[in-house]
């Protein structure tokens, strides 16, 4: 199919990150961001990054189509649920084509009072009170009809807590309280072929709204699930639904979302790439889905990137603690130097190892790695062998790095440091 021009909306999104993880070192595939403001994450992953404005402004949909005509963007793929209805909604005025379900789907979808009307006798749901009288027992669970994540959520243990609630200027749904195991099913559909995957995960831990721990969940009920709402519901590509169990452990839908994940990372792992299959499936590339079996679980957790004004031409690398540690290769280190080796970053081992160094380098399998070697002894400064200004030099040693920096001037790096030299944009 050629290489494919994606830009991300917003990249810099839970949902953001998982797209660029599924994309990233796709051959086909040439990834842009864009998003709102530059407090996004985009800008630290995504080497083309724009900002236009958020979907609810006047001129986004104009400031979008002019970054998408420049670059000749051929998909734009939502990383939210207001944009990927914003999207939808505009289809016919979008200068490139959207990696996302038709508008019927979305506008239902973004709506819970609408995907309960739509699902009714198809699925389980839970009971919604539509008159706070009708209510026979606490807690209840409140709320609002459009949103994600946990913002805005309610547990309600009284009437007079109720009223209170839903005194706010937001339209708002009132349900029975499920206090039993939540999963979330993760699907892909075919336009044609209809349900092609589906697979439960449970959501063991959750920070704002957001999967942080979760496993995998073999149990036929979901696909069936499934089978009724893709049914129901016309889906392209990915999507799904979540489900949680009532007080007499029943599952009970809580929502559809037309639109990759972030934990759909735990069945990527097995071979389950939906943001590449849901551009083959706009694409109407025929798809085949091969998994691995494997039983597997995820933990997520904060990652560390940055954005710093080091520059440098060469790099020197101790040997002994710092290259290797512990009789192992460093391998954060390695994948350091290898970014230097594509940027055609000089590369040079100064180091005071006592044995023979090319020996060493070979049998950790090091050795076409450095464009020199340098061999110094234990009473030689590492300042001496340092000829560049443009230079950085990584040390275990103290001791090194400061006679190093306050004789030349160059940054001085240990291995704890190395995660800010890190450059995985694409």
């Amino acid at each position: 199919m050629g290489i494919l021009n994606i830009l991300v909306l917003p990249g810099g999104t839970e949902i953001g990150m998982e797209i660029w993880r599924a994309l990233k070192d796709c051959k086909e595939i040439r990834l842009y961001a864009a998003s709102s403001d530059d407090a996004h994450h985009d800008p630290y992953v995504f080497a083309r990054h724009f900002l236009v404005p958020d979907v609810h402004e006047p001129t986004w949909l104009e400031t979008l189509n002019e970054v998408l005509a420049e670059q000749k963007i051929h998909y734009v793929f939502p990383a939210h649920d207001d944009v990927a209805l914003s999207l939808a909604e505009c289809a016919s005025r979008l200068r490139a084509g959207i990696v996302s379900s038709p508008l019927k789907t979305c506008r239902t979808a973004r709506s819970k009072i609408a995907t309960y009307e739509c699902l009714r006798g198809v699925v389980p749901l839970p009971v919604v009170y539509d008159d706070p009288a009708s209510i026979s027992e606490f807690p209840v669970f409140v709320k609002p009809d459009i949103g994600q994540g946990s913002g805005d959520v309610h547990l309600i243990l009284n009437m007079e807590q109720l009223f209170r609630c839903l005194a706010a200027p937001k339209r708002y749904v009132v349900t029975e309280y499920l206090p039993g195991e939540e999963f979330t099913i993760d699907c892909f559909s075919d336009r044609e072929q209809g349900l092609l995957f589906c697979s439960g995960r449970t959501r063991s831990r959750t920070r704002s709204g957001i999967s942080m721990k979760s496993r995998l969940v073999h149990e036929e009920i979901f696909h069936g699930y499934a089978a009724s709402i893709s049914k129901k519901m016309e889906f392209h590509g990915a999507w799904f639904f979540q489900m949680k169990k009532d007080r007499q452990g029943k599952l009970k839908l809580l929502e559809v979302a037309p639109r990759i994940a972030g934990t759909m990372a735990l069945n990527r792992v097995r071979g389950v790439n939906f943001p590449l299959l849901s551009i083959y499936e706009q694409e109407r590339i025929p798809v085949q889905i091969m998994m691995n079996q494997i039983d597997v679980e995820i933990d997520r957790a904060l990652v560390n990137r940055y954005r710093h004004n080091v520059r440098y031409r060469t790099v020197y690398v101790d040997l002994d603690d710092t290259l290797i540690l512990h009789g192992r290769v460093n391998t954060a280190l390695v994948q350091f130097l290898y970014q230097c080796v594509n940027e055609s970053i000089r590369l040079v081992l100064l180091s005071r190892h006592d044995g023979n160094v090319e020996r060493t380098l070979q049998l950790h399998r090091l050795g076409s790695l450095f464009d020199a070697v340098i061999q110094i002894d234990r009473k030689a400064s590492k300042a001496d062998y340092i000829r560049e200004a443009d230079a950085i030099l990584i040390d275990d040693s103290f001791r090194e790095r400061m006679d190093v920096h306050c004789r030349l001037g160059i940054m001085t790096f240990d291995c704890s440091m190395i995660e800010m030299l890190l450059d995985e944009r694409v």
